[in-house]
């Protein structure tokens, strides 16, 4: 696949996010202004919470979704702040849930903690997309990995995702594979989505050609395939620019 036309799939796959501790409602305003390129728009912008509904406004007549994160970034097994999160961030006009797994539990082999939180999650989330954060950086082996994401499927998650780039390893295309064989292999499907540290084409493309190979074509789609990043999409303009 040439990087022009990798580029224009990844913009229209991307979660274009900004988490930092100090954004503010000018960041997430220039953010949403971002999201409708002269090649297409992005997949759905990611931010906090609090900012949901100016998010919201500023997309009122856009196709870009809003998603949202819980649990974040420690991936606790506080279930009652789960709750009111999740329950809140819909309310406010989230159309997808990134939620972070309590990979902590999960490394300690709880779980009945870890089922308890993909129950809620998903009853919760209903129709509405909910992306599972597993933080393969922590999980570290790929058999963790492949139990995690299991485990994941076998509540009908929406997405399983890689990291939330706030730990020291975030994606990495070890991991990735790890997550997409299991999918592949499993009775029910899920999308997949890598983020953390994902900032060139170059980057990015591994993750697209990776699930491409082995989930095939039909999953590269906003549906089923999303790239979460925040510095990203100023390169792959650049980069469609450049190959004209």
């Amino acid at each position: 696949m040439d990087d022009v036309t990798a580029a224009k799939i990844l913009i229209s796959c991307l979660d274009l996010t900004s988490l930092g501790e100090h954004d503010s409602e000018y960041q997430v305003e220039t953010l949403c202004n971002k999201a409708d390129t002269p090649y297409g728009t992005v997949a759905a912008v990611c931010i906090w919470p609090k900012f949901i509904t100016l998010a919201k406004k500023k997309l009122k007549d856009s196709p870009v979704k809003i998603a949202t994160v819980v649990n974040f970034p420690q991936g606790s097994n506080d279930f009652k702040k789960l709750k009111s999160e999740i329950t809140h961030a819909l309310k406010s006009g989230a159309d997808e849930i990134d939620a972070v797994f309590p990979y902590h539990d999960f490394l300690q082999g709880k779980t009945s903690v870890c089922e308890e939180f993909l129950k809620i999650t998903t009853d919760l989330c209903g129709e509405h997309t909910s992306k599972i954060i597993l933080e393969t950086g922590e999980l570290k082996t790929a058999q963790r990995i492949m139990e995690a994401t299991s485990l994941c499927l076998d509540y009908g998650v929406g997405f399983i995702k890689t990291s939330t780039g706030k730990t020291e390893t975030s994606a990495t295309p070890e991991a990735a594979n790890a997550i997409l064989e299991t999918i592949a292999s499993a009775r029910r499907k899920a999308g997949f989505k890598a983020s953390g540290g994902i900032k060139t084409i170059e980057d990015a493309k591994k993750y697209l050609v990776l699930t491409q190979t082995i989930l095939g074509n039909p999953w590269i789609t906003p549906e089923r395939f999303r790239i979460g990043a925040s510095s990203l999409l100023d390169n792959l303009i650049k980069t469609i620019k450049q190959g004209y």
